[in-house]
């Protein structure tokens, strides 16, 4: 695993462009000048909630009793399903929008640290403890790209509409399902070398 394959997989599970029209309609109602406050706080928060599931992803791996494998398979679920709902998306419900300015949830969590990324996260905390700094680097970078695409939200919808944003997350959509194929086919090698 290399620094880029690790960015990018975090900025593909991540989804930014995914979550510009969710974070547009959830800031619709805060002013304009305080958005970007918004934004950027909650991407620090999300980032710190990313960190630190990779710095206590073993200790959490270990309290819990979970495999490297297992997290894995479970993984490799979660991304996959993650993906479908990519490509395709379920019809439009009408969502709970919180009372005033949003703060955490749902913005930082689960939007833009979700449980996708908090397991990807995990997993290469487990399968590279060596590379901690690397991952650090990773997640740094990968939350810089997500911040800068939401505070760019307005101008990318009005750039490339609608279809075009669609058109985009449903592609990463389709990378991700390789991903996700890979890490379950992965989890369930690794599952049955120890059973050997």
């Amino acid at each position: 695993m290399t620094l880029l394959t690790a960015t990018i997989t975090l900025i593909l599970v991540m989804d930014p462009l995914g979550n510009v029209p969710v974070f547009l309609s959830l800031l619709k109602d805060v002013d304009n000048k305080r958005r970007p406050i918004v934004i950027i706080r909650e991407s620090i928060i999300a980032f710190g909630i990313l960190a630190l599931f990779l710095f206590s992803g073993k200790y959490i791996m270990t309290g819990l009793g979970i495999s490297e494998s297992a997290l894995g398979i479970a993984g490799g679920i979660i991304l996959f399903l993650i993906a479908i709902r990519m490509i395709f998306p379920p019809a439009e419900h009408a969502r709970e929008k919180p009372i005033g300015e949003p703060f955490i949830v749902p913005l930082a969590v689960p939007l833009i640290a979700g449980p996708s990324a908090l397991a990807m996260i995990l997993l290469f905390a487990t399968q590279h403890p060596e590379r901690m700094g690397q991952l650090f680097v990773a997640i740094s970078l990968a939350s810089l790209c997500s911040l800068l695409i939401l505070l760019f939200a307005n101008g990318l919808r009005k750039y490339l509409g609608e279809k075009g944003l669609i058109a985009i997350e449903r592609l990463m959509g389709m990378i991700l399902t390789t991903i996700a194929v890979q890490m379950f086919l992965t989890g369930i090698d690794h599952y049955f070398r120890l059973g050997q």
